[in-house]
């Protein structure tokens, strides 16, 4: 009887572990990788951004790691991360076999977010400019203009005013992927030096071969990552990145 008695309880306490283990799996914490590596002009906003980064994942219940090293770009390191954040990227920054691996990573449904620079990178990989929605073209000097916020459906743009006026470094794009969801288009009337027209977006996302993609053009001056209004939409396009916010379909 003590027997059966000790087998019962084993089953219990197997079943609890059990069940304690799936639910662990369950929550486990969202990890982003934060990637900086600069093959042509580097941004002094760098340092800034990964420790904003690395407090809004501290706030908000989601891990960060940091690199420069291209390396991290194998099937089995990005499979550790829900988001890959391309902060102020440019040039040619991955080989052919780490683009594999990142192209892999997305259609296994990964995503990548893109911060300013973002789009001043991998010009010969065709690919990538559909996944960023657009390649850097050229800038004016840094001055204040208007943004117009036309979707807050969505955490990067709830929380905006309809005009969100700033002080930041304003880009044109060439090759704008038609297929993007625009959230953000910039006044052209409100500033010197546009060359998009009416329709000149700054901020979007999009679903895309099985992943996800997000993309802020603002971010240029250290400043942005000590301002709460820019870092809300910041996290915002985290939260999207990694899977916390999806469209109503």
């Amino acid at each position: 009887m003590k027997a059966l008695t000790a087998f019962i309880a084993l089953l219990i306490l197997a079943g609890t572990f059990s069940v304690q283990a799936k639910d662990k799996h369950k929550h486990k914490t969202k990890r982003v990788l934060v990637f900086s590596k600069t093959m042509g002009f580097r941004h002094d906003c760098i340092p800034a951004a990964k420790l904003a980064i690395m407090q809004l994942g501290k706030e908000n219940g989601f891990d960060v790691d940091t690199t420069e090293d291209a390396s991290a770009f194998t099937a089995d390191n990005l499979k550790k991360y829900a988001a890959v954040i391309f902060s102020c990227t440019t040039g040619d920054v991955l080989d052919d076999a780490q683009q594999v691996a990142f192209q892999n990573y997305i259609h296994k449904g990964g995503a990548w977010m893109g911060i300013h620079a973002a789009t001043d990178t991998e010009y010969d990989w065709p690919w990538y400019n559909k996944l960023a929605g657009a390649w850097f073209l050229s800038h004016p000097h840094q001055q204040q203009a208007t943004l117009k916020v036309v979707d807050h459906n969505h955490p990067a743009t709830k929380d905006l005013p309809d005009e969100w006026i700033r002080k930041d470094e304003w880009y044109n794009f060439k090759d704008l992927n038609p297929d993007v969801h625009v959230l953000i288009k910039i006044d052209e009337s409100s500033y010197t030096g546009g060359k998009n027209g009416d329709n000149h977006p700054m901020c979007w996302y999009h679903s895309f071969e099985g992943g996800r993609a997000f993309y802020t053009e603002m971010g240029h001056v250290k400043e942005a990552y000590q301002d709460p209004v820019y870092l809300k939409h910041l996290l915002g396009g985290i939260q999207y990145a990694i899977g916390n916010w999806s469209p109503k379909k």
